[in-house]
Parts: structure tokens; sequence; C-alpha cells
């Protein structure tokens, strides 16, 4: 699916990873007409007239946003019952604790596209097996880990059906019929965006299911940890305040992290947060999915990990070399259109369009693009010539449904990418009253809630600190940066924000090309004991050089793994746990022996 298009219609093109960022390379060139870091959405002005928009200026659509810096009622309640199956479980393991000295335990998943999928339900698995994924009350992920989470939690008894999860990621993709009616309904909704294009495609080419479930359904699952997802804001990454960026989900509340300002998840995206009146519905998983694994959405990071994808498929040989790839998708679009439309009575007008991408473009998607450009393309430039011919063909006479949807879909696409439009989302603090909320915030009609894993690839900053009062976090890294990098980022996020953060030293990182399979710093006072668990080590790897050849093949961007590729990287996830267990039982052990002296006053959990 990885190749050029053939003259026959692509056989699944939604089957494959492959298929999916090569619809994206059309979005990638969108990048290209914006400065990396440049700030391309509108401020919107204060309006005076729109009755749509009074609730985010009125006293009483304060009561719907709550402003603390503790946890809410509805995780409270989750956490003090999801203690009584830790107790039992620390009670099995040999530790002797009472409920008020339950440490508060959390694995955190990193970022890093289908390894990072893949590689935390090997990871889950093997804790499961060695009776250790009942001693954790939270899971937190961001990226690949936080999609992974999505799919896991599909489940509500997955923590006891590991096996069907397992199975679940070699078994069949799903049908192009669903992923079109999926993206038929959305399009027609408000606040669509390339997430949600990227949400589709890679929940059927990877995670296997496109979920509609809505996450406020998992609040009251206490047989498994309490899942938190994460996001930043793009409209604050450039310009804003540290304490501006980081956006926190999870099946009660939604907001701002550093901030303290939170929303019922139900009303995250609605335009009236009010359960009565509100008819908006709920963000399903789908479009959760496709935020918190956007990592094409931040410009600076296109280069990387398209070119990245761009190498394995073999298409291009250097950096150097380029060729137009936005045509290709296109070419993939209509041809989704066309092999999953019954009796499409409006088929010569994609012909057409076809013919346009040949002709005005000079280029032919069913031939290897051989030539290599002088100088880097501009999509707008693209879009301009193209342009007279695409609003020809969508306003030519109806045709029935499938041209109107066809049509529909198109138009919303070209303007996306021009815009590079991700995760929009309704801002529930639009011109608030309140001059202590950053402006990249308050001034903006609409959040763009994008992947996490451009700012900090691992997801520390829900953890750090008195509000959940971690005593042992479990870091897996599945990224593709070097090794400590990650954490590196998060303990200088940590000094930032004055959060506790325990010592790395320097001479730990000399073993960075090679490292360890486990890494014990050990926290002081408030701070949280961290384990650091790399996927890629030195016992799975024999040196230095075929640990760079494991990252190169489970590389971040590439098609969807085989079964053997899937199965190897499960093996290794599942290896790393079961050859640490005595040391993670060790620190497990240490924390509910220091949960009594690091509580905090005032903690009702």
């Amino acid at each position: 699916m990885g190749g050029e298009p053939q003259n026959n219609p692509p056989k699944m093109l939604c089957g494959d990873a492959g298929w999916a960022a090569g619809l994206v390379c059309i979005m990638v060139l969108g990048a290209m007409g914006h400065p990396a870091g440049e700030d391309t959405s509108t401020v919107i002005p204060p309006k005076q007239d729109n009755m749509s928009k009074t609730w985010y200026s009125t006293d009483a659509a304060k009561h719907h946003v709550r402003r603390s810096q503790s946890l809410s009622a509805g995780e409270q309640g989750f956490i003090l019952r999801r203690k009584q199956i830790v107790l039992k479980s620390l009670n099995k393991l040999g530790v002797t604790c009472s409920q008020y000295s339950v440490p508060h335990i959390a694995v955190l998943g990193s970022g890093g596209g289908q390894r990072a999928i893949v590689s935390l339900v090997g990871s889950l698995y093997q804790m499961k097996k060695e009776g250790l994924l009942d001693a954790v009350l939270y899971l937190g992920g961001v990226s690949g880990s936080a999609m992974s989470m999505g799919s896991l939690y599909s489940d509500p008894q997955w923590n006891a059906n590991m096996d069907a999860t397992v199975s679940r990621l070699s078994g069949p993709k799903v049908e192009l019929s669903e992923v079109m009616d999926w993206l038929d309904r959305r399009v027609k909704e408000e606040h669509f965006s390339l997430s949600d294009i990227w949400g589709a495609l890679t929940s059927a080419a990877i995670m296997k299911q496109l979920d509609k479930r809505r996450l406020s359904e998992d609040g009251g699952y206490i047989m498994n940890p309490y899942p938190i997802y994460n996001a930043v804001n793009k409209n604050c990454l450039t310009n804003g305040s540290q304490k501006s960026k980081w956006f926190e989900i999870t099946p009660h509340e939604s907001g701002f992290t550093e901030l303290g300002l939170f929303i019922n998840t139900a009303y995250l995206g609605s335009r009236t947060p009010n359960v009565e009146k509100d008819e908006s519905p709920e963000m399903d998983l789908v479009r959760l999915q496709g935020i918190m694994g956007s990592m094409l959405a931040c410009e600076e990071d296109v280069g990387k990990y398209m070119f990245d994808w761009l190498r394995v498929q073999q298409r291009l040989s250097t950096y150097e070399d380029c060729d137009m790839p936005f045509c290709r998708p296109v070419w993939y679009l209509t041809e989704l259109i066309r092999k999953n439309t019954k009796n499409f009575s409006g088929l010569e007008f994609l012909d057409k369009l076809q013919k346009t991408l040949k002709e005005r473009l000079k280029v032919n998607p069913t031939e290897t693009f051989e030539k290599k450009c002088t100088e880097q393309p501009v999509l707008k430039q693209w879009l301009q010539r193209l342009m007279p011919s695409l609003q020809k063909w969508t306003q030519s006479p109806d045709e029935g449904p499938s041209k109107n949807n066809a049509t529909l879909l198109i138009n919303k696409l070209i303007s996306l990418i021009v815009n590079w439009e991700w995760g929009t989302t309704e801002n529930f603090l639009y011109q608030d009253s309140d001059p202590t909320v950053p402006a990249c915030i308050r001034l903006k009609e609409r959040l763009q809630l994008i992947d996490a894993g451009v700012m900090l690839n691992i997801p520390f900053a829900p953890f750090l600190g008195e509000k959940r009062d971690t005593d042992l976090l479990i870091v897996l890294d599945y990224g593709a940066a070097d090794t400590f990098e990650d954490l590196l980022t998060a303990r200088d996020y940590a000094t930032k924000l004055n959060k506790p953060f325990p010592e790395i030293e320097e001479k730990v990182l000399e073993e960075k090309d090679w490292p360890r399979d486990i890494y014990v710093f050990r926290g002081e006072a408030k701070e949280p004991t961290i384990v650091y668990m790399p996927l890629f080590n030195r016992e799975n790897c024999r040196d230095a050089e075929e640990l760079r050849a494991k990252r190169e093949e489970f590389t971040t961007l590439q098609p969807s793994y085989s079964k053997e590729k899937i199965h190897a990287l499960l093996e290794i996830a599942k290896a790393n746990i079961k050859n640490s267990q005595d040391t993670l039982l060790r620190e497990v052990k240490t924390a509910a022996l220091r949960r009594p002296f690091r509580r905090h006053s005032g903690h009702t959990v």
C-alpha cells in the first residue's frame, strides 16, 4: 500500500497507515506556506450581538467552568473506590499497607506512533501477568500511547481481557465504507478539521476500529486505572505562557492543567454547556484519537515525520529530492470516493477531476514521480492553478447525494490545508472576563488541540505536584528521541513551573546510546520517584549499532506493521517488564512505605 498508485484503484486504501500518510502528504505542503512557529489562526474580537456566544461572558456560564487545582468530584470518587482494588493487589504482592497509605502509582506512556500504540499494550499485558497492573492508580498517555489507551478502554473489562486486546492489534481492518460513513457525517458538523481525517484514517489502519463511544462513559470502571489523556493548545505554543499550553482530558473533566480551568468532559467542544439546551454531541473517540495523535499538526515537525515516511517508502532517496506529492493524495481521495459509492451518477466528474490533476499540474498520479524540484513547492501556488477547475467541478449541476458529499469533503479539505487547521474545538474560555486567563486563550474563539508530544512526549504534566500527589511514576519511553531526552525536557518543564522532580545524575546520561532497561531516579520529600524504562536497551540490543537499527526498523511514521512486526514489538515490551519485575516490585513497596510521610494535609484521597 505504500507504493505508487497503479492504473487500478488500490485494493484497500484504509487498510494501511501508508495510504493514510500518503493522504496527509497533501497536508504537509500546506505548512510550507507558513513559516515554522507562525501563528496563522485568527484572533476574533469580541462580538456585541452574537447571542450564540453570550454564555462565555455571562455569570451563569462561570458555574460551568471549574476554577481549582484540586481533583474533580468525579475523579475523587473514582480514586477512593479504585484504592480498594489497589489495596487488595498490594496485599497479594506482599506489600503491607492500609487504605491511608496506599501509594499513588501512575504508568506514563510516551508518544511514538504505532511503535507506542503496540508497545503500551505489551507492557500492560505483562504488568497484568506479574500482578502489578492492579497496583496502578492512574494511566496517562500522550500521542501514540494516548491513542492506544483510547482503544483499550473501549472494552470496560480490558484489564481482565488482555489477550483479546493483543489479538485486536493483528485483527481485521476497518471497512472503507465505515470510514467514509463516519467522515460523511462528521464533515457536515461544526469544527471539522484535519484531525478528524487523521483520526479516521489512523483508527482504521492501526487501531483496527472506529470507536464511537464517548470518553465520559469511562468514569465508572474501577477495575481499570483512571485514564488521563493529553493534548496541547496550539494557539499558545509559540507565544503563550508555560501554563497556557497543556490540556488534560479525563472521563470527568477537561481543561488547562496548570491554570486550573476545567469543564465537564461531556461539554468539551459544545457551543453551550447546558445539558438541557445543548444539542451538539460529545466528541467520540475517533475525534479524540485524531487530536491526541496529530503529530503533523505542528509545522515544525511536519518535515521530520513526513520525510522519514517517504524514505521508508523509498520514494525519495535524499531530503533534497522532492516531487509534488500532494497530487497523489487527491488521487487517492477520488479513488476512495469511487470505490465506496454505489450507483454513482457523478462518476464523470471524478474523471474530470483526475484529468485536471494530470493536465493542469502536468503530473500523472499513476506513474512514478521522477521530476526533481529546483525550489520548495508551495501549496498556495498549486491551489491557485487548480482552484478554477475544482470550483467548476463542485459548482456543476447536482448529480445526487454522492456528488454533494464528495464536493463538500474536497472543499473542506482544501480550506483546512490552506489554514493548516487541526483540533478545532469550541473555546469554553472565549472572552472570559478574568484577565489572568492568557490572551492566547481568552481572545481565540476556538481552541486548537493537538498532539501533546510536540511539546513534551511523556505526559508528566498532570502528575507533578499536589493535585494527584503521585509517589511513583513508571515511565515507559517508546519515543524516537535519544534516551533521556524527553525525561530532561520534563525536568526543565518542572523547573519552570516550580514542580517537584527528582534529581537526574549527569553520569547516567553517558549511557544514552546504549541504555540499561530500567533506571530509578529516587524522589526526596515531595518529589515522586521515577522508574524510567526505554523500549530499546542493552537487554534486547547487542550494542548501540543494533539499537539504532531497531529504531529505524520501527520508525514512527510508516505503513501499518505486519503481524510479524507487531508480534516482535509486543514481545520486546513484555520482556522489558518481565526482566524488571523485581525492581518494579521493590519500588512499589518503597512507595507504600513513603506514602504516610509524603501525604499533604488537606488531601481527601
